[in-house]
């Protein structure tokens, strides 16, 4: 098997997500990946051409490919039980790892719901706050706010709450009524402020939604810290201190989506943790498994389980289900990524590797191109702009990002962008030395795809 025999195949047979295929057609510019298999950071081709996965797969993989742990915990499961109903049903893996989440997760969170994967995770959120506010005698609060740039997902209600147009602009017709304010994006910092500064000025937008619209408002949601589907703009953990107090305060729930930024990302085990704040909901997916199974997990209050249980003729009940709720080898996935967490220093050798990253970018601040060099702990960003004075920035249909891209490929670098900002989220096993790979090949890609 070579890369052109599995390209030819896969282009006659598959719809590739997130992806105008025309673009990997016989007219198209970009080359299609094959990859054979993956160890640690880096993925395989079939020619053997190695990548380092800059991005994690997606921001899914935390301990490297064909990690031996979690390896090892799938082969003990798969020979034990692959799968069973979990309505009805329940078994060894599904308790400890919700035994496990309630330990580590933010206080107060008791409750744990399963499903799928993050979407899925985001609009059970949804769902849940809508229908405990119905069974505690206030079925106005139907309505949900979100912030600007967001992102939550590609299901209606989450992509509802999004306000990324490249994902929502054709389904607008089919979108839930959605209060949307501005965030706290620290990138539109005026000068003197720092993003701290920012927070506590764009909250005043929240304030005036929660004082105008609490009555029928179910929730808040928020990205905490890093909105990455948004161009990895971040915000000062102050932004969730005042959220969650708001919150309180108008009597409206707060969802937070650490789909893509929990499990060690930003810094702490948990970006709320910075805050510090307890949320009402928490999502949890992506990294939850450590890359290798699709699940999603979400956190609750005993509140409002409580609000849910009740005599069945009532007709209470949370009725949301996924048929894969709670797989044995997810769970065990999961709980092996626990396992790697609590018995290695994770986080203290993450924030080293951080600083390393911080390090090697800094220079990048200085290049005639670069608007922004930006990081919450294990994700840092570099966004290009046409202009630097006035941070203008080059037309999208330029597509300048895949030009570091391309040139990443040609490098043995995997450096997908989102628009024309090109990011770094590897996987926790990474070294100093392949950090310096990958800001170099960066800095080599950001050169060609800024010539004029």
């Amino acid at each position: 098997m070579s890369n052109e025999d599995v390209r030819r195949r896969d282009l006659r047979a598959l719809w590739h997500p997130c992806t105008q295929m025309k673009d990997y057609g016989e007219e198209g510019t970009l080359p299609l990946l094959p990859i054979e298999r993956g160890e640690g950071v880096w993925l395989y081709d079939f020619d053997g051409n190695r990548y380092l996965d800059a991005i994690s797969s997606w921001w899914v993989n935390l301990f490297g490919h064909a990690n031996p742990r979690i390896n090892d915990a799938l082969k003990d499961q798969v020979d034990r039980l692959e799968h069973v109903i979990l309505a009805g049903c329940t078994h060894e893996p599904v308790v400890e790892l919700s035994e496990r989440l309630i330990d580590i997760t933010p206080a107060g969170l008791d409750r744990v719901f399963l499903a799928d994967n993050g979407s899925a995770g985001v609009e059970a959120a949804l769902k849940m706050s809508f229908h405990y506010w119905r069974n505690v005698g206030q079925p106005q609060k139907i309505r949900f706010i979100g912030l600007s740039n967001a992102y939550h997902g590609e299901t209606i209600g989450a992509l509802s709450v999004s306000d990324v147009p490249l994902y929502r602009h054709t389904y607008e017709p089919l979108m839930l009524d959605v209060i949307n304010v501005p965030g706290p994006d620290c990138f539109h910092r005026e000068p003197g402020e720092d993003c701290a500064d920012v927070a506590r000025r764009q909250f005043a937008h929240m304030e005036q939604a929660l004082e105008r619209h609490a009555h029928e408002v179910a929730a808040v949601i928020v990205e905490p810290l890093v909105q990455c589907a948004g161009h990895m703009r971040m915000f000062d953990p102050e932004y969730l201190r005042l959220l969650r107090e708001a919150c309180d305060r108008h009597g409206v729930h707060l969802i937070a989506d650490e789909i893509a930024v929990g499990f060690g990302r930003t810094g702490t085990l948990f970006a709320c943790e910075q805050g510090p704040i307890t949320p009402d909901f928490l999502c949890l997916s992506k990294g939850l498994t450590g890359g290798y199974l699709p699940m999603a997990a979400l956190l609750t209050t005993d509140t409002v389980y409580q609000a849910f249980y009740d005599d069945y003729e009532k007709l209470n009940m949370f009725l949301h289900s996924h048929s894969y709720t709670g797989n044995p080898l997810a769970c065990r996935a999961a709980l092996a990524t626990l396992d790697i967490f609590e018995s290695e220093p994770v986080l203290e050798r993450n924030r080293e590797l951080a600083a390393h990253i911080a390090r090697r970018l800094e220079p990048l601040n200085d290049h005639p191109h670069v608007a922004d060099v930006r990081q919450h702990g294990m994700i840092a960003a570099v966004e290009l702009v046409q202009d630097k004075a006035s941070r203008t920035p080059y037309p999208w249909q330029e597509r300048r990002g895949l030009d570091i891209y391309r040139h990443g490929l040609t490098r043995g670098a995997l450096l997908r962008p989102l628009g024309n900002v090109s990011y770094l989220m590897p996987p926790y096993v990474i070294t100093e030395e392949q950090i310096d790979f990958l800001v170099d090949v960066m800095g080599e890609g950001i050169d060609i795809a800024t010539r004029d």
